[in-house]
């Protein structure tokens, strides 16, 4: 099967329901080998158990694929999948890689040097100032940011990148056509017009829990390093630092008054070998 009919494929499979990441994967194995598998031999390839499995076929018939390609079109949505030359090549070496990425903007920039910049989301004004410290070296030495546009820190790294002349990545656990938290509506259309907006879910997909340490993987797999402003000791910063540690990749923490539970994720984090950030060089002679 040629390229272009493995993308429609993956296109397909990722509008199903009763699958997820990997079993998109397997399948995609599967339809390498061998191109004219149905849907139920498709479920057998990626071991669905007897629920799921109904639940992909039923999804998988469902599906109106001209009708979609339709709609992204107009909605001026693309995607790239993981056979493509486009697809970052330190995602692709993750485990369990998105097999397909829907996104809005300029795709240019996952050749940039990407910076993951995580933490809390209630932001205090000590990870504020680490922030105004830290970013404007950054950005005056052409790193791009990464960020899941969250609350808090997330939505702080964005706008400061943009504040400050640089260019910033979302990567967000909801379908592109989705806010949230909702307050970000303006933030993610102006990362969508001039930056680059990225989600491995489709249209119509709401904030599920689940969702977002999933997305926590991409932007921790985006880049070449990942830097924890601030976060508790069971925090999403946490996770995503760990799946960053865990893909070999530079991670950075800022150290923060012992007293502070928004500081307990951070200093551990230090404790157990990640980089102490006092000043943006200690980034940036990792990076360059």
């Amino acid at each position: 099967m040629q390229t272009t009919s493995l993308n429609q494929m993956l296109f397909h499979l990722t509008l199903c329901k009763g699958i997820g990441a990997t079993s998109r994967i397997r399948m995609l194995s599967a339809l390498i080998d061998n191109p004219y598998l149905s849907a139920y031999e498709l479920a057998g390839c990626a071991q669905l158990n007897s629920i799921n499995t109904r639940v992909f076929m039923d999804s998988f018939a469902a599906v109106d694929l001209e009708k979609n390609l339709d709609e992204y079109d107009k909605k001026q949505i693309k995607w790239i999948s993981i056979l493509d030359q486009t697809y970052p090549e330190y995602l692709k070496h993750i485990y369990n890689p998105p097999a397909l990425l829907f996104y809005q903007g300029d795709l240019s920039l996952l050749n940039q040097q990407l910076l993951a910049i995580v933490g809390s989301r209630l932001t205090s004004s000590y990870g504020e100032k680490a922030l105004a410290l830290l970013l404007p070296e950054l950005i005056s030495h052409e790193i791009t940011t990464v960020s899941g546009l969250a609350k808090g820190i997330d939505k702080k790294v964005h706008q400061k990148t943009i504040e400050l002349g640089g260019r910033t990545i979302g990567i967000i656990g909801t379908g592109l056509d989705h806010y949230y938290p909702f307050e970000n509506e303006s933030l993610q259309k102006e990362i969508a017009r001039n930056h680059l907006l990225i989600s491995e879910y489709p249209l119509g997909t709401k904030p599920l829990k689940h969702h977002f340490p999933m997305r926590n993987r991409i932007i921790a797999g985006l880049s070449l390093g990942t830097l924890v402003i601030e976060a508790k000791y069971r925090s999403g910063s946490l996770i995503t630092a760990n799946l960053a540690l865990q893909e070999g990749r530079e991670v950075f923490a800022v150290p923060g008054n012992i007293t502070n539970p928004y500081s307990e994720g951070t200093n551990d984090l230090i404790l157990h070998g990640a980089k102490c950030v006092l000043m943006p060089q200690h980034i940036l002679e990792e990076l360059k």
